[in-house]
C-alpha cells in the first residue's frame, strides 16, 4: 500500500520558504503585494486558495513564475 501525504499548501511555502528567511512580517508582506494583512493572513494559513491574481503578484515579488504558485494550489485542490 503507498501513502502519499496531502500537497503543501502554497501559503505555507509562501511563508517558510519567503517570508521568514527574508524577515518579512505578515503586515510589510502585504504592503509589499499590494493586497489587506487579512487576506494575506488567509493565504499563509491554507484558509484561501491561491487565485490567479494573487500568484502572479506573489511570481513578481519572488522572481518565480505564477506558474509555479499555481501548479501548488492545483496540486493540493485536486
Amino acid at each position: 500500500m503507498t501513502v502519499t501525504r496531502k500537497p503543501t499548501h502554497p501559503g505555507e511555502i509562501l511563508l517558510e520558504d519567503v517570508l521568514k528567511p527574508l524577515g518579512l512580517t505578515m503586515t510589510l508582506a502585504a504592503r509589499d503585494l499590494g493586497i489587506n494583512r487579512r487576506t494575506l493572513s488567509a493565504i499563509l494559513n491554507g484558509r484561501s486558495s491561491l487565485t490567479y491574481e494573487m500568484a502572479i503578484r506573489i511570481a513578481q515579488a519572488t522572481g518565480t513564475s505564477p506558474e509555479s504558485w499555481l501548479n501548488m494550489q492545483t496540486k493540493l485542490d485536486l
